[in-house]
């Protein structure tokens, strides 16, 4: 009787992402390629000991011919050649443009610190937000910039491709857009402006200058190390539309090279997402019984020979687990093996939040770059 009422909740519990995912990938689309109405913009790109990286994204970016361009790097106290690099490029092309970052004010994440200080040496209305590490195609920013052009919303944020090399990459990386088009309903998102429904991605933002004056932008969330949720929940509560577009042929970027780089990744801003203390427990119930038990009671069916009613049940919501990963996958271009370990990914990204909520019960943030 208990495996019977645990198949029916595994059941109803994987059906929920399936579903979710079902209406939202034919709405969760990219810019068209039409570059008429683009507005000009700023693309400002803080940056902090990224000499292995930023000269690829700012050539790509340069590589869009419009002369009112406006690029700006920010230097945030950079240990290597970051800075010599940018002035070399700048020196070709004066639509780039280095600045030095101030010095890091008490209570301020560094990141939010420099993308403050970057929008106010902004030419443009339009200020895109680019992380140093992410690689745009050549025509991105025409395409994302008539994109914001024709939003309804002031502030617009695309999920670029996920480059994963290493185990740990391919494992956890992928579950992003897992857990974004899974369980945020994209259509209800778009009709409100509910802080609740607050969601981005820190890697490519795009904001109305007006805006983002008004709801105080970056300075606004200066603590926070998650600028992906906080930042549109910061201008939906000055009651701003938001919205989400996928960046995939547009932006690539590999986010962590190495397991403790994934790790460290993941957990530094997960407690002011799902590892919060109000939030775990509902995710931890999501993710376990919808994504882990059909496996469970899967293999219990198979290792005792009982092809009873919770084995038949779980190996359907099973086949809904997996299908739902492998059109996710499909669509974003994602590594085969992340769909074979789906299963194994969602236990280690359970682990890493609870290793965040413990660690910053006891004090212990995790440290990021040493800022």
């Amino acid at each position: 009787m208990i495996l019977n009422v645990l198949a029916c909740v595994a059941l109803a519990l994987a059906a929920l992402p399936a579903v979710m995912c079902l209406l939202n990938l034919p709405i969760f689309r990219g810019p068209g390629r039409s570059r008429e109405d683009a507005r000009p913009v700023s693309v400002l790109i803080p940056a902090r000991n990224e000499a292995e990286r930023i000269e690829r994204t700012l050539v790509a970016v340069l590589a869009d011919p419009d002369p009112e361009l406006d690029v700006v790097v920010m230097d945030d106290h950079s240990e290597d050649e970051t800075a010599a690099i940018v002035n070399r490029i700048a020196a070709s092309d004066p639509r780039l443009r280095l600045v030095q970052a101030p010095p890091l004010p008490e209570g301020w994440n560094g990141k939010q610190h420099a993308c403050y200080a970057l929008a106010g040496h902004a030419r443009h209305e339009t200020l895109v937000f680019l992380d140093a590490d992410v690689e745009l195609t050549r025509d991105a920013v025409p395409r994302i910039a008539a994109h914001a052009g024709h939003a309804e919303a002031a502030l617009v944020s695309g999920f670029p491709r996920q480059v994963t090399r290493s185990f740990l990459e391919r494992l956890l990386i992928p579950l992003i857009h897992f857990v974004l088009l899974g369980f945020l309903p994209l259509r209800a998102m778009r009709r409100s402006k509910d802080p609740s429904f607050g969601a981005g991605c820190g890697q490519l933002m795009v904001a109305r200058r007006d805006a983002y004056v008004q709801t105080g932008g970056h300075a606004a969330i200066r603590s926070s190390r998650h600028d992906g949720v906080m930042l549109p929940r910061t201008f939906r509560r000055a009651g701003y539309g938001t919205d989400l577009f996928d960046a995939t042929e547009l932006a690539s970027t590999r986010m962590y090279e190495d397991a403790a780089g994934v790790w460290n990744g993941l957990a530094k801003n997960a407690t002011e997402g799902m590892a919060s203390p109000k939030a775990i427990l509902p995710w931890t119930i999501l993710l376990l019984g919808g994504q882990v038990l059909p496996v469970v009671l899967f293999l219990f069916g198979v290792i005792s020979g009982t092809w009873a009613f919770a084995t038949i049940v779980g190996a359907i919501a099973l086949g809904l687990v997996y299908a739902t990963r492998t059109a996710l996958a499909v669509r974003f271009r994602q590594p085969a093996s992340s769909v074979i370990l789906h299963p194994l990914g969602i236990v280690m990204l359970l682990a890493i939040q609870y290793f965040a909520l413990i660690r910053e019960a006891r004090g212990r943030r995790v440290a990021w770059k040493g800022r």
